[in-house]
């Protein structure tokens, strides 16, 4: 799945099959359901998960939570805009999970 396709299904109820629990995070984020989004990144307790989780916390106005979830996934703690930061992580992710974004 390429970026514009993932950002164009944050207009349906439900992410699209298949996503990873990251990416699925950054998903519900994206439809401003932060307990669901936070759910899903600590689904599974690998580096985008965290990183994911890192994010969340940030946004949710909590440094020291994610710095240490920055640090646990070996990332150092995101100056960009939040906006940026979620256009980077589903980039990234995207691009890790392969053509199908799975």
């Amino acid at each position: 799945m390429d970026f514009k396709t993932f950002k164009d299904s944050i207009a349906e109820p439900q992410p699209p099959a298949g996503l990873t629990a990251a990416l699925e995070g950054l998903w519900w984020d994206a439809k401003g359901d932060w307990d669901k989004a936070h759910e899903c990144a600590q689904e599974r307790d690998d580096g985008a998960g965290m990183h994911v989780h890192a994010y969340l916390h940030r946004k949710e106005g909590d440094p020291s939570n994610a710095g240490y979830w920055y640090r646990r996934a070996g990332a150092p703690p995101s100056t960009l805009t939040l906006e940026a930061e979620w256009e980077e992580l589903a980039r990234a992710l995207l691009a890790q999970a392969g053509p199908r974004g799975a």
